[in-house]
């Protein structure tokens, strides 16, 4: 199966969300990526559930939310309801990750965990049977625009072999462009979070965006 794109509203028109989710949904986008930063966590605030479940109509995708927020585990139920299909926390953003994760089972949904550049591997490594997908932040949190941090392929690399034969979807957020692309999926990637390589140029331009980064 190629790689899913998964595109991030955060580089959007938020002033048309809804317009934007279709756009993108019928220029061949898998997956819906939601950021949802709460100016604790990560230095900026983007939306909560009655944005999610505002936009919900707008797409059947599979809505992959990634909060970065602390505490998490307050707002599961809400972003569940709201409806997110795949819910992402922050290991560094819980004390108990495995908790965590088994709430989100709970409410019927895929658990995925986040790891910032600096945290290691092995954070998640005895939670591995909770996960559907392991997302890697080949950025710092908390805003779009930044450069690709080279060192975190390597960490995809170990995260592939550290899977072994689960089936564990691997997601990159932060960087991703055609130029870094390839090098991703080399590495092991199965999902990829891109927000302004999508969203320049307008709708016109979100078929062929998508397109390059599958190339």
């Amino acid at each position: 199966m190629s790689v899913r794109i998964a595109p991030s509203i955060l580089s959007a028109d938020f002033a048309d969300l809804g317009r934007e989710v279709r756009a993108v949904d019928e220029a061949g986008a898998d997956w819906i990526h939601l950021d949802v930063m709460d100016g604790h966590f990560v230095p900026n605030i983007t939306f909560g559930p009655p944005v999610v479940a505002a936009l919900r109509k707008h797409s059947q995708k599979l809505f992959d939310c990634h909060l970065m927020i602390e505490p998490c585990d307050a707002y599961l139920e809400a972003f569940a309801k709201a409806g997110c299909d795949l819910i992402t926390v922050h290991a560094e953003a819980t004390r108990h990750l495995d908790r965590s994760l088994q709430a989100i089972r709970g409410l019927g949904k895929k658990a995925g965990a986040a790891l910032n550049p600096s945290t290691p591997l092995e954070t998640i490594e005895y939670a591995l049977d909770r996960l559907d997908l392991i997302l890697i932040m080949t950025v710092n949190p908390g805003f779009g625009g930044q450069a690709f941090i080279p060192a975190m392929l390597e960490k995809v690399r170990r995260a592939r072999r550290l899977i072994g034969d689960r089936p564990i979807e691997i997601e990159v957020d932060g960087g991703v462009t055609p130029e870094t692309a390839g090098k991703l999926i080399e590495a092991g990637v199965t999902a990829m979070v891109a927000g302004s390589a999508v969203f320049k140029g307008g709708a016109a331009a979100y078929s062929g965006n998508i397109a390059a980064l599958r190339g």
